[in-house]
């Protein structure tokens, strides 16, 4: 908190609106009090310019290029650890030692399996649903079966609910997986890793052993670090603000899954892969680009440039390298839509418009071909960002929680509506 503070006045009134400092980043201006001394509200569509939390967890520098989580950046952990230990830095604050570590991976794969009944639930749904739409009512209903991990005022049900869920998001969206392609349910295995036991539950069948590949089964781990948490993006701060109002925890994931759903969000990578497939060829690239610089038309470019990163996305970088790996270690070398995204992906980080837009290829643009390559449909994309951003979510949800300050979400508005007028029976209307 600084001693100094910002001043606002309207007509004969002025509040002095207290200046607030954080360890890195710009400085806030606390507007609590603004109503009470002025009798005014700001206008911020999207939230772009509000700080709606206070925050020890992730940070994001969009000028810079940075993401630090818990002050380390992003491409140390992703580099250097695997995603089960950036799940404990994201739950607890600290990076873990050896025997903290061993502890915390006993623990969430000991909780991989789901309820037997659970299995019932998928019949429910038609054999086309859109994966997503089977995730949220899935996760949903784990509040019905976990009663025991529901009290938030718990401590020890909240930590509880949190393994449980960052354990059986896999297997719930192994199982959406399965049930889409008309395969039956793998169930998961101990012995094997986070990011190997995915695959194995999505890709093995019964009637054969499935070989885990090491290259494959660490890009998978690499995109759940990448995607474990983002600040106060859109799917955090509705799982926020449905904790806020005091619902379960499983019941806030569903709700941050549903946000997630939507295109402009999680469905990004798909969004990227579905405009490669609308290219179609690479002697078609010309025409998509000059679309592109033209401003009078509604094209754009999925997968390039992003909302907050004004520089490159710090994640783009790691994930291009999995990317590439990922190609060279299964030999896909003439996939038409492959050939598409790399002419792009040069034309992008060499074009003058794109370096002066600074509409650099980001993580979606990376991920999402990666994901075709790795054998996931389009539809299961968005579904592989839940499983990873399960933890930022319980993180961010399980430190709102615990804030003294917290209080109900309850944003103001701007009414443009009609005035005040009186009721006129229907025959006189």
């Amino acid at each position: 908190m600084s001693d100094e503070s910002a001043k606002l006045t309207f007509n004969d009134k002025t509040a002095a609106l207290a200046r607030r400092t954080g360890t890195i980043g710009p400085e806030v201006v606390d507007i609590s009090a603004l109503y009470k001394d002025t009798g005014l509200f700001t206008y911020d569509p999207g939230f772009s310019s509000t700080a709606s939390c206070e925050s020890k967890i992730t940070y994001i520098d969009g000028d810079e290029g940075v993401l630090l989580h818990r002050g380390y950046p992003i491409d140390q952990l992703a580099e250097k650890g695997d995603y089960l230990e950036t799940c404990y830095l994201l739950l607890y604050g600290e990076l873990p030692t050896a025997r903290e570590y061993e502890d915390f991976v006993y623990r969430v794969t000991r909780h991989t399996m789901v309820h037997e009944q659970m299995s019932r639930f998928f019949t429910g749904f038609r054999r086309d649903a859109h994966p997503m739409a089977v995730m949220v009512g899935v996760v949903g209903a784990l509040s019905a079966f976990y009663h025991d991990s529901t009290d938030i005022a718990d401590p020890h049900q909240r930590m509880v609910a949190s393994l449980r869920m960052i354990a059986k998001m896999p297997t719930i969206a192994a199982m959406a997986y399965k049930y889409h392609v008309g395969q039956p349910f793998v169930y998961p295995r101990n012995e094997l890793t986070y990011a190997e036991n995915f695959l194995h539950m999505c890709f093995a069948v019964p009637c054969e052993p499935y070989k885990i590949n090491p290259v494959l089964a660490k890009a998978m781990d690499r995109i759940f670090i990448l995607h474990a948490d983002h600040e106060q993006n859109a799917s955090t701060s509705t799982v926020r603000l449905a904790g806020s109002s005091g619902a379960n925890p499983f019941a806030c994931i569903a709700a941050g899954i549903a946000c997630l759903w939507g295109p402009a969000h999680g469905g990004a990578n798909e969004a990227a892969l579905n405009m490669l497939t609308e290219i179609g060829t690479k002697d078609r690239i010309p025409e998509f680009i000059a679309r592109a610089k033209d401003k009078n038309d509604p094209f754009r470019l999925m997968g390039f440039g992003h909302r907050v990163y004004k520089n490159y996305d710090p994640r783009a970088k790691i994930m291009q390298q999995t990317c590439h790996e990922v190609l060279d270690e299964l030999g896909i070398k003439d996939d038409p839509l492959l050939e598409v995204a790399m002419e792009l992906e040069h034309i992008a980080l060499h074009d003058q418009y794109f370096i002066d837009k600074k509409l650099y290829p980001n993580v979606d643009f990376y991920s999402g071909i990666t994901l075709k390559a790795l054998g996931f449909p389009t539809t299961m994309f968005t579904v592989l960002f839940a499983i990873a951003r399960t933890v930022g979510w319980i993180a961010q949800w399980k430190e709102m929680i615990e804030d003294p300050h917290q209080r109900i979400g309850r944003p103001r508005q701007l009414y443009t509506g009609a005035p005040s007028r009186d009721y006129v029976a229907v025959d006189k209307r």
